[in-house]
């Protein structure tokens, strides 16, 4: 496959694992479709690096009755400061669907978020029942590859 120049930042959070083997999915399709990426745990990453992509795929999990992961606080927090009109990004992440209402909601706030800083998102949000199956897969290619053209100038 050609190379495309693209430069991604996968950013993740994790307790259990689920959300790592998320990422390293997006990041092993990024690799194949030949786009550079960065794989950065949310509280060794600050918003501001964003500006040096053209791709970004954050990967919160969903703690208790939809709180935000505790180390991606002050990410999430200070991603209200950041002006990202030129970036392109994904979000993908675990939850359980014992907690019902609340499954997976803190996708939806990094989704919220992530709009105020003039970033797009076009492909869906990708909710993934604890660890990704063969068919959660399936649907990464879709959010990386929906994501990837969308960018494409």
């Amino acid at each position: 496959m050609a190379e495309t120049n693209l430069k991604a930042q996968v950013i993740f959070a994790t307790i259990t694992g689920n959300n790592e083997a998320v990422a390293d999915n997006i990041i092993s399709i990024l690799e194949e479709r030949n786009v550079q990426v960065k794989k950065s745990e949310i509280s060794q990453t600050e918003p501001e690096e964003l500006a040096d992509y053209d791709l970004a795929f954050l990967v919160p999990y969903t703690y208790d009755e939809g709180s935000l992961p505790d180390e991606g606080l002050d990410y999430f927090d200070d991603l209200a400061d950041v002006e990202l009109p030129g970036l392109t990004y994904g979000i993908a992440g675990s939850g359980d669907t014992f907690y019902e209402g609340y499954y997976c909601l803190a996708l939806d706030k990094f989704d919220n978020q992530m709009k105020k800083t003039g970033a797009k998102r076009v492909a869906d949000l990708v909710r993934i029942n604890l660890y990704p199956s063969p068919k959660d897969k399936e649907r990464l290619v879709s959010l990386v590859d929906e994501t990837i053209a969308a960018t494409k100038k």
